[in-house]
């Protein structure tokens, strides 16, 4: 079957339940599954009548929402290719991105969007239609190409039902569903062609092991331009009956959780990075009781994450601890995020055990899973039959996994693309002599078939003196520190390791107020030598205690006065690092700290 004939058999499942929530107006709302079955009809229809054929590429630049998915199941069910794009992607970007998929329609969601697209109606061989999601998008700027989905489905009367019901039966499961741009943290991004069976199958293989109904509610809040958000999160749960609720963006994150109360999500870990510091946050500002009951519960939980990961029993009094904690704080952590979540599913990026350890003690199960676009994405994922920290999990079954000589993890298994788009020359240099897709990732598979992901392949570092480094280690070890948002390690073919370190700046300005650190801005106060020596200090303690080698450990480092930018181009929308090109953007300073030795 094809995704769309799936939405369908699970919409003539389902009829008249609740298949989605919204919010408008203030309060989430239902959506049934008949009344979003019938606007993907109508704009499927609407997009035929528009001139729209089999296998014609159609973009979606548009934020995680509601109108995503109508314009995905719409282009789906006419036969169309679906094109995602990031909309957090400046305009230049977005441009290349139509330009090298060919899109003919794109769909755009909002005014800022918008903008980025109007002057592509202009150019020749450029985009013959834009539909917007939002009416107020187009207040002041109409253009003929130009109009509303509400206007698009209004024209679906021009196409027979017939014509629909001809194009959902006309592709075949092997037909290419969607084009991904990679997000090009190594290199220019290259358009990964998904089939229908690709994506479903992973959807099945991903399913075995974990229980999932109508009775679920996930809370959606990544990019569907992301393949794990897009599988995962929307069909996946289509699948099952799941009712999505879309959060309002990634700041509101926290307060649609309590609001949707939802059973299951899909995030990264740098949203589980932002709640554990806000945990701390929250308990330095409590009251002096709260504040010392709360770190206490929290080094409780450290202390049984860490016995309950290697499969030790707690010790009676350890034991009775944990039970008073999880009463007078735990039950709080967990009322924060609704109070019926079942578990996380975690990809994206590495997730630091001593993170997964911490949440999985408070009693918010993170299976952490691993995958890349060219997989569907998912080719391991830890589940709670079969779950062990520190691991991306067993490889699911169907798909076969190898670890080559040279350390890189191969996969072969039906959710495995065949092509990038228009590169046949990538495509050939992706794949081994048997068939294996070269994943790029460094790790190892344990006596009992876990994966261990060690880092990028070309993200290691070689010193020197010729050790390798793995910088996703190290960097995981100083962020799971509070003063620390990000790290990124450099020193290829250099003496030592140093590093770029950005600060949780709401710790650090608390440290600046403790310590009356006169400053105006951050840029001035990661300057401070109290501060330097500050930050060198705990450096030395962490890593101390992480009990790293020489060779790996960092021993000088820059401190930064802002964050690493995805409008700068230095983190992917998913809040991956771009190596190189933070590199090139402080390489002088980061040299500098070499000529000084």
């Amino acid at each position: 079957m094809t995704i769309p004939q799936m939405i369908r058999d699970r919409r003539n499942r389902w009829q008249g339940k609740r298949c989605m929530l919204v919010k408008q107006g203030g309060a989430y709302r239902d959506v049934l599954w008949d009344d979003f079955y019938r606007e993907a009809e109508l704009t499927a229809r609407g997009l035929m009548a528009r001139g729209l054929a089999p296998g014609d590429r159609v973009a979606i630049l548009s934020q995680t929402r509601y109108e995503w998915a109508v314009a995905d199941t719409a282009t789906l069910s006419a036969a169309g290719v679906t094109v995602p794009i990031y909309p957090t992607l400046a305009a230049p970007e977005v441009a290349e991105l139509l330009r090298r998929s060919e899109a003919r329609v794109l769909f755009a969601s909002d005014r800022e969007q918008v903008e980025k697209c109007l002057p592509l109606l202009d150019r020749e061989g450029g985009i013959e239609l834009l539909i917007v999601f939002e009416l107020s998008a187009l207040a002041g700027a109409s253009h003929p190409r130009a109009l509303t989905l509400q206007a698009l489905q209004a024209e679906a009367d021009r196409t027979d039902q017939g014509v629909l019901e001809e194009r959902l039966a006309l592709p075949k499961d092997d037909a290419t569903a969607t084009i991904i741009f990679t997000s090009g943290t190594t290199g220019e991004p290259k358009g990964v062609e998904l089939t229908h069976r690709n994506i479903l199958s992973d959807v099945e293989l991903s399913l075995a092991e974990f229980d999932l109904g109508p009775s679920d509610v996930c809370l959606s809040h990544l990019p569907l331009a992301h393949i794990l958000e897009r599988m995962a999160g929307y069909y996946l749960m289509l699948w099952c009956g799941v009712t999505i609720a879309y959060a309002e963006g990634i700041q509101q994150v926290a307060q649609n959780l309590g609001e949707v109360r939802p059973t299951v999500a899909v995030s990264v870990p740098r949203i589980f990075e932002k709640i554990h510091a806000g945990i701390q946050a929250k308990a330095v500002e409590a009251p002096p009781l709260t504040r010392r009951i709360t770190f206490w519960a929290l080094d409780v939980a450290a202390r049984v994450g860490a016995l309950e990961a290697a499969g030790r029993s707690l010790a009676p009094w350890l034991a009775l601890q944990y039970r008073v904690a999880d009463h007078l704080v735990y039950s709080k952590v967990r009322a924060r995020f609704g109070g019926r979540l079942r578990f996380f599913i975690s990809g994206g990026a590495p997730l630091a055990p001593e993170l997964a350890m911490f949440f999985n003690a408070v009693g918010i199960r993170i299976y952490e899973g691993y995958g890349l676009t060219e997989t569907s994405p998912v080719t391991n994922v830890n589940t709670p039959r079969y779950h062990r920290v520190g691991t991306v999990g067993r490889f699911l079954r169907g798909v076969t996994g190898k670890i080559a000589e040279d350390g890189e993890i191969l996969v072969k298994g039906p959710n495995v693309f065949s092509a990038y788009y228009q590169n046949p020359d990538a495509t050939r240099e992706a794949f081994t002599d048997g068939g294996f897709f070269k994943t790029g990732d460094i790790g190892e598979i344990d006596a009992d078939g876990y994966l261990r992901i060690t880092d990028r392949k070309k993200d290691l570092i070689i010193t020197a003196g010729g050790k390798n480094v793995a910088p996703q280690k190290v960097e995981n070890i100083l962020k799971m520190d509070k003063y620390i948002a990000e790290a990124m390690l450099y020193g290829d073919k250099k003496k030592f390791m140093t590093a770029l370190i950005v600060p949780d700046f709401e710790w650090l300005r608390r440290y600046a107020q403790w310590k009356s650190l006169p400053h105006s801005n951050p840029e001035q106060l990661v300057e401070h030598p109290q501060v330097l020596d500050f930050y060198t200090r705990r450096l030395e303690e962490i890593q101390a205690a992480a009990h790293l080698s020489s060779y790996e450990s960092v021993k000088k480092f820059v401190l930064l006065g802002q964050e690493f930018s995805a409008g700068q181009g230095e983190v992917t929308p998913t809040m991956k690092v771009r190596r190189k090109i933070i590199t090139e953007h402080y390489k002088d300073r980061l040299d500098a700290l070499y000529e000084e030795d």
